[in-house]
């Protein structure tokens, strides 16, 4: 059993930093780097490339709203066709700084609002996928279960990685809950065996207490979530105890 550990970074930029990038990149498999719409600076974004070379983690492109000052997290009213400008501009952005490190990408996760916006909107879906298939078309999309990505994603014949939050609630269908206040962390133990179950047994328990059925390829563990490091350790230890693998997501899903 294998299962891709996954993160949000290079979202610094200029004097503002964000995130426990070097602590987080020692434990994951696949690292989500900001583009510099939503956070992320050249400089940054170069920074954060190399930090995954270093540590031998896969990297993709984690584009968002052109929203700094919202973090991505606000809901902008832009067409299909803006969207997908978006996605392939700021993919080739980050794709520049890791070809100057003998790196490719090996997925696509849009970020904050974008990513939630087109869970539920067909179009939106649709233009985020053309916008990455036309980068291309063996690049591993994540996306949530049940979602207009997945679905639209499996219809275009791309990879699609079924994504689950490691410290975020779920719904029954296997989305999230939009909110920003996951799980609180009372104990990393627990939380780390949270995820292990969400592997091996395909479930998830939402705040309701119901018992949801997913598909899991990646979790994600945010780096800004209060404890991140402690708990990506915690989680990292358990997976093995339970041999299952962590391996980059590419060695999960068939390309």
């Amino acid at each position: 059993m294998k299962v891709d550990l996954n993160c949000d970074m290079g979202e610094s930029f200029g004097l503002y930093q964000m995130g426990n990038d070097e602590e987080m990149m020692k434990y994951i498999s696949s690292a989500n780097i900001a583009c510099g719409f939503h956070a992320g600076d050249p400089h940054v974004m170069r920074q954060t490339v190399l930090l995954a070379k270093e540590y031998d983690v896969a990297i993709g492109a984690h584009p968002g709203f052109p929203d700094l000052i919202g973090f991505g997290r606000r809901h902008l009213n832009c067409t299909p066709a803006e969207v997908k400008d978006y996605v392939i501009y700021q993919m080739g952005a980050l794709n520049g700084f890791a070809r100057n490190y003998g790196l490719e990408l090996q997925h696509c996760k849009p970020h904050g609002a974008l990513f939630m916006m087109a869970m539920s909107d067909e179009k939106l879906a649709r233009a985020i996928l053309e916008g990455i298939a036309s980068f291309s078309d063996n690049m591993i999309v994540f996306a949530l279960n049940n979602s207009a990505v997945a679905h639209e994603g499996e219809k275009m014949g791309l990879p699609i990685a079924k994504e689950l939050y490691a410290d975020r609630e779920h719904t029954k269908d296997g989305s999230i809950i939009l909110t920003r206040t996951g799980p609180s962390i009372q104990s990393y133990e627990e939380m780390a065996d949270r995820v292990v179950n969400m592997v091996k047994d395909k479930k998830v328990i939402t705040p309701d207490g119901e018992e949801a059925g997913v598909d899991v390829h990646t979790v994600c563990i945010h780096g800004d979530t209060n404890g991140a490091p402690e708990l990506i350790k915690q989680i990292r230890y358990r997976l093995e105890e339970a041999d299952i693998k962590i391996e980059p997501v590419r060695n999960i899903i068939t390309v």
